[in-house]
């Protein structure tokens, strides 16, 4: 019997942005689908505008798999976690320890399918994958403060300017033709 499937079910269970008054509640598996569609999105336009070669469903399935630790270790909120480079470090190993229970929860020949899905080596698709996280990240800032939440004013600039210092070029074409929807009303979606 494994467990893997049901634990990656607990995802929804785990809260995101623990330190923060939210508006609207979002938690881990509700986020990683967002990451999952803003990355394929970002290789997708890689590849259509700057002569890329990703699969964009490969990258997209990395997305889905991009917090699977956190079933095992919960959200620790970004300011704790980056707090300086030794807690950092530190909570990396304890990612890459839960990430390998994970794994191991797995039959044998299904492992070697879900190791490079869980823990990417090609750090192109690393890349893209932390850059739709960063997207996610901004667009719930945007939407939060679209519903008068100030809570997220700064984390929005920090945010954002994490998104710009990572040149990735996907992702600003995504800020500038795709963010900007995610600060109007359903009413003015439905205009155009």
């Amino acid at each position: 019997m494994s467990h893997f499937f049901a634990y990656m079910a607990r995802m929804k269970h785990i809260q995101r942005w623990g330190l923060m008054r939210c508006s609207q509640e979002e938690n881990v598996q509700e986020h990683s689908l967002q990451v999952a569609m803003i990355a394929h999105c970002l290789a997708t336009i890689e590849n259509q505008r700057y002569g890329g070669c990703f699969n964009a469903e490969h990258v997209m399935a990395l997305a889905v798999f991009h917090e699977t630790a956190e079933v095992i270790t919960g959200d620790l909120v970004t300011p704790v976690k980056y707090f300086n480079q030794t807690i950092a470090k530190a909570y990396k190993q304890v990612e890459n320890i839960a990430e390998e229970k994970m794994i191991g929860m797995l039959p044998q020949e299904m492992q070697n399918v879900y190791r490079p899905l869980i823990q990417p080596q090609e750090e192109a698709e690393k890349r893209l994958v932390k850059a739709a996280d960063k997207l996610a990240a901004y667009a719930k800032c945007v939407e939060e403060l679209k519903m008068g939440n100030m809570e997220f004013s700064k984390a929005k600039e920090s945010v954002l300017r994490s998104i710009h210092a990572m040149h990735v070029a996907s992702a600003e074409d995504f800020l500038e033709e795709y963010m900007p929807s995610f600060s109007i009303t359903l009413d003015e979606l439905n205009e155009n």
